[in-house]
């Protein structure tokens, strides 16, 4: 599956215009790590783009999400690496390889970037920059659903949250105007 293809998919199950603004921020944030990291920009950016696809389907069972979507994903004939990589972003099995690290810690960091974003007075990505960021990080009830200990697993990529943050910012700014950011 190339990534018009992923996002043609995308399109027609995910009926939440943020959740869709979420998918592309993750993908954006994944193609910038595998970069940095020597991964597969093209797998990683599929992962991030398809990893919440069964939202909707799985919304009233959510112990099902991630489960859904990988079967879904693999009826479709995707990577076994992406499949897995969807199981380990909601813990249905263990973080492996490093795609499966980097989606797990960039899932939450998205919805703190944003949330950041929407609290500056600009509220546009393009004036944030990571110690803003992180200092938000550090206010426990600000976007208290941004999993602030599975943020910091990014420490198991080999990057510290400092970088991890504005490695996830630079991204996120490189495609702003689809965010509405």
């Amino acid at each position: 599956m190339n990534r018009a293809e992923a996002l043609n998919l995308v399109q027609s199950m995910v009926t939440n215009r943020n959740l869709l603004k979420h998918m592309l921020a993750t993908e954006a944030c994944l193609r910038g790590l595998a970069h940095r990291l020597g991964g597969d920009e093209e797998k990683w950016g599929l992962a991030g783009l398809l990893h919440d696809v069964d939202y909707d389907r799985t919304r009233e069972d959510t112990a099902k999400h991630g489960i859904v979507g990988a079967e879904m994903l693999k009826e479709k004939g995707l990577d076994a690496e992406i499949i897995h990589a969807v199981l380990a972003h909601v813990g249905g099995v263990p973080a492996e390889s490093a795609l499966d690290k980097a989606l797990y810690a960039t899932d939450p960091m998205t919805g703190l970037i944003v949330a950041a974003a929407l609290m500056h007075p600009t509220k546009r990505l393009a004036s944030l920059d990571p110690d803003f960021v992180l200092r938000r990080f550090k206010e426990k009830k600000f976007a208290a659903g941004a999993n602030r200990e599975q943020i910091q697993t990014c420490v198991n990529l080999g990057l510290s949250l400092e970088e991890f943050t504005a490695a996830c910012l630079v991204a996120m700014q490189g495609i702003a105007p689809d965010l509405g950011l």
